[in-house]
C-alpha cells in the first residue's frame, strides 16, 4: 500500500475512533427525545433495549454504523447523527415504524423532528390528515406513508421537501387532486401514488421530474390524456399506469423510455395506439400493455427483446399473425395474447422456458403444433378456429366444445340449467340443489370442461408472480363460502348445450382473503367487472360490503340473460382497479363462490333457504 494511501486510511480511522468516543457521552436533543417519546406513547409502542441501551434514545444500534434504518432485524428503529455541538448532542435523522399495525392519527410532535431524512410509517392503520407542518421536514429524502388509512388532501407544503428522492403515499383514503407542488421535488427517483384516493389530472409540473426511475400510478380516478411529458422521464426503470380514467393514445414520446425494465400500461380508454413506440425498449423484462386499445400488428422483431420474461398484450385489437420469434425467446415464461383478432396458426416451435400461454378469443386456425401435448404447460386456446379432428382426446380435453360458436350440443339444446361450486368440491344445498365441483388447478392460463359438456370455465391471470387461483377459509360455517375461485385477470364460466330462451343467472361471492379490520391487511380493495352474454352488468363491484367488517359476509347478484345459440357466458374481468398486494401479492382480480343459471325468473336463492341466509348474513343486492 502506498504511504499516502496508508496515511489517509490511518487518519480516517483516527477520526472514526474520536467520533465514537465522543458519541459515547452524547445525548439526544432533549426536545427531540420528548417528541419521540410522545409519538411512541400515542402509538403504544416503546423503544427496544437494543437501541436504548443507556436510557438515552440515541444509543446502541441507533448510532451503530453497521445498522441501517432498513435493517429487517430492528423494528421500530431510529437512527441518529451525533455530529452536533462538539459531538455532545444527537439529532434523530430516521424513524421506522413499519408493519406494526399502529392505529390512530399522526401525532403533531412528528413534524418538529426537522432533522429527519428518512421516515417509514408504511403498513399500519394511521388515520386522519397529513398536517401542512410536513413542510418543515426540508431535509427529508425518503418518505413513505403507504398502506394506511390517512385521509384529507395532500398538503401543498409537501412541495417544500426538495431533497426528496422517494415519496410513497399510495393505498390511503386521501381526497382532492395531486398537488402540483410535488413537481418542485426535482430530485425524486421514486413516486408511488397508487390507490391513494387522489383525483384530477397529472399536474403539468411533473414534467420536471426527469430523474424518476420508478413511478406507480394505478387505481386512481385521474382523467385527461396520458401526458406527453412522461416521455421526458428517460431514466425510468419501472412505469405502471393501470386502472385510471386516462385516455389514449399512448404518446409517441414514450419511445424515449429506452431504460425501462418494466412497462405496465392498461385500461386506457379511447385513442388507439400501435406498438411502434416500444421498438427501442430492448432492456424490457416485463411488458404488459393489457386492455390498452392497441391496434395494428405485433412487430416481427420480438426476437431482439432478449430479456423479456413476461409479455401481456391481451384485451386489445391487434390483428395479423403471431411472430414465431416471440415463441422462441429464451427468457420468456408468460405470454398472454388473448382477446385480440390475431389470425394464422400457432408457431411450430417454442422455447423450453415458455410454459404459460394464452391465445384465447382470437381468430387462430390450423392444426395445433406438437408442443401443446408437453407436460407442465399452462395453455388456453378457447374461442378460436383450430382444426382439432386429429387431436388426441387425452390432450386438451373438451377444447372442441370451446372453439368459436361453442359447437357442442347446438340446436335444440339438452340442458336447461347448471350450478357450479366455484373453486371447491361438489356440495348440496338445504333445498337439495347440487352444485357441481369445480376445483381443477387452472394455473395462469387454462380451461376445464365438465365430463358431460354441460358447463366449462376458462381462467387467465398472473400478477406479481402469483398464479394460485383457488382460495379457502376455515373460519366460516357456511360451506358454500369456505372456498372460491380466483383469477388475477379474466375468469369466464360457460353454460353449454342449453335450451334457448330466458335465464336467471345468480352469482354468490364472499371476500375470504381481504377482511376488514384495524390491521393493515384489512386495507386491501377488490374491484372487478361482470359481463353476462357480453353485456357489462356490473362495474367495479366490491364484494366486501363494509370496510371495517371482520367477518365474511356473502353477497349475491342476480341478472337476466337470453340464450339464443345454446350457450351462456359469464365473464369476471379485472380492469386494473383495487389493490394487488394486500394482504399478499396477486390478491387482485375476481373472486367467486357459486354460479347457477335457471330458465325464466326465479325468486328462490340458489344456495340457501331463508334460515340459512339469515345465519350467513347473505345479502341480496
Amino acid at each position: 500500500m502506498p504511504a499516502s494511501m496508508f496515511l489517509t486510511v490511518w487518519l480516517l480511522l483516527c477520526i472514526h475512533l474520536v467520533r465514537a468516543q465522543k458519541q459515547i457521552g452524547a445525548t439526544t436533543h432533549p426536545e427531540e427525545a420528548e417528541a419521540l417519546n410522545s409519538i411512541f406513547a400515542a402509538w403504544k409502542i416503546r423503544a427496544p433495549r437494543d437501541w436504548n441501551t443507556s436510557g438515552d434514545l440515541c444509543s446502541g444500534v441507533a448510532i451503530a454504523d453497521n445498522v441501517t434504518i432498513d435493517d429487517k432485524d430492528y423494528n421500530p428503529l431510529i437512527k441518529c447523527n451525533c455530529d452536533f455541538q462538539n459531538y455532545t448532542i444527537c439529532r434523530i435523522t430516521a424513524i421506522k415504524v413499519y408493519k406494526m399495525n399502529v392505529v390512530g392519527p399522526i401525532p403533531p410532535q412528528l413534524w418538529t423532528l426537522t432533522y429527519l431524512t428518512n421516515l417509514n410509517l408504511a403498513q399500519n392503520f394511521l388515520k386522519g390528515p397529513l398536517s401542512p407542518a410536513i413542510g418543515k421536514l426540508v431535509r427529508m429524502t425518503f418518505l413513505t406513508f403507504e398502506i394506511n388509512a390517512l385521509s384529507g388532501p395532500i398538503p401543498k407544503e409537501i412541495g417544500l421537501l426538495k431533497e426528496l428522492k422517494s415519496l410513497g403515499i399510495g393505498l390511503n383514503n386521501f381526497s382532492g387532486s395531486i398537488p402540483a407542488e410535488i413537481g418542485n421535488c426535482e430530485k425524486l427517483l421514486n413516486i408511488y401514488l397508487s390507490n391513494s384516493g387522489l383525483r384530477g389530472e397529472i399536474p403539468s409540473s411533473f414534467a420536471r421530474l426527469i430523474n424518476l426511475e420508478n413511478a406507480a400510478i394505478t387505481d386512481l380516478d385521474i382523467t385527461g390524456q396520458i401526458p406527453e411529458f412522461i416521455g421526458k422521464w428517460t431514466k425510468l426503470k419501472i412505469l405502471k399506469i393501470l386502472g385510471t380514467d386516462l385516455s389514449g393514445p399512448i404518446p409517441s414520446s414514450f419511445s424515449n423510455l429506452t431504460s425501462l425494465n418494466e412497462l405496465n400500461l392498461g385500461d386506457i380508454s379511447n385513442g388507439s395506439s400501435s406498438l411502434e413506440f416500444i421498438k427501442d425498449m430492448k432492456s424490457l423484462n416485463i411488458l404488459v400493455l393489457r386492455n390498452s386499445n392497441l391496434t395494428g400488428t405485433i412487430p416481427s422483431n420480438f426476437g431482439e427483446y432478449l430479456n423479456l420474461t413476461q409479455v401481456d398484450l391481451s384485451f386489445n385489437k391487434l390483428h395479423g399473425p403471431i411472430p414465431a420469434s416471440l415463441f422462441k425467446l429464451n427468457q420468456l415464461t408468460y405470454l398472454f395474447l388473448g382477446n385480440n383478432t390475431l389470425s394464422g396458426s400457432l408457431p411450430t416451435q417454442k422455447s423450453q422456458t415458455l410454459t404459460n400461454i394464452d391465445v384465447s378469443y382470437n381468430n387462430l386456425a390450423g392444426s395445433l403444433p406438437s408442443w401443446v401435448s408437453l407436460p407442465n404447460l399452462n395453455l388456453n386456446l378457447v374461442a378460436n378456429n383450430f382444426a382439432l379432428e386429429s387431436l388426441d382426446k387425452r390432450v386438451l380435453p373438451g377444447l372442441k366444445c370451446l372453439q368459436n360458436n361453442f359447437p357442442c350440443n347446438r340446436g335444440k339444446g339438452i340442458y336447461s340449467d347448471f350450478s357450479i361450486k366455484c373453486g371447491g368440491p361438489q356440495i348440496r344445498s338445504l333445498t337439495g340443489e347440487v352444485f357441481e365441483r369445480e376445483d381443477e388447478d387452472l394455473g395462469s392460463a387454462s380451461f376445464f370442461v365438465n365430463d358431460v359438456n354441460r358447463w366449462a370455465t376458462s381462467s387467465v391471470g398472473l400478477y406479481a408472480g402469483r398464479i394460485n387461483n383457488m382460495w379457502a377459509i376455515n373460519s366460516l360455517e357456511g360451506e358454500f363460502f369456505q372456498t372460491a375461485r380466483h383469477s388475477s385477470s379474466s375468469l369466464r364460466y360457460y353454460g353449454l348445450g342449453l335450451e334457448n330462451g330466458g335465464y336467471t343467472v345468480k352469482l354468490q361471492f364472499a371476500e375470504i382473503e381481504t377482511l376488514g379490520s384495524k390491521l393493515w391487511k384489512g386495507l386491501g380493495r377488490r374491484r372487478f367487472d361482470i359481463y353476462v352474454q357480453g353485456r357489462l352488468v356490473e362495474k367495479d363491484i366490491d364484494i366486501r360490503r363494509l370496510d371495517d367488517d371482520t367477518t365474511v359476509r356473502p353477497v349475491q347478484r342476480e341478472y337476466k340473460a337470453h340464450v339464443s345459440e345454446n350457450y351462456l357466458e359469464i365473464h369476471l374481468f379485472w380492469a386494473g382497479r383495487g389493490t394487488f398486494d394486500i394482504p399478499a401479492l396477486g390478491t387482485c382480480g375476481p373472486l367467486i363462490s357459486t354460479i347457477s343459471a335457471k330458465p325464466g325468473i326465479t325468486k328462490q336463492l340458489c344456495a340457501t333457504n331463508h334460515n340459512q341466509r339469515k345465519s350467513l348474513g347473505l345479502v341480496l343486492l
